[in-house]
């Protein structure tokens, strides 16, 4: 079990960062194109403030981890 943990931590932090990465690059396209394209914009900005809601969800899972024995 504690591989699984173990694993799944390590995870969580990858899927973490990754998407934080992909919500900036979303914000700043969406800033790129905001004068030529409205709808477009607005649509990055929804999947950026998405891929945000994502991350604390997965941010909650990590916390919801139970200690494992090896970090006391």
């Amino acid at each position: 079990m504690d591989d699984i943990q173990e694993k799944l931590d390590i995870l969580l932090d990858y899927w973490i960062e990754h998407n934080s990465e992909h919500e900036k690059e979303l914000r700043d396209w969406a800033d790129k194109v905001s004068l030529l394209f409205n709808e477009v914009t607005q649509q990055l900005r929804e999947a950026a403030a998405r891929m945000a809601a994502a991350s604390a969800e997965l941010m909650k899972a990590k916390q919801a981890l139970p200690e494992s024995k090896e970090r006391y």
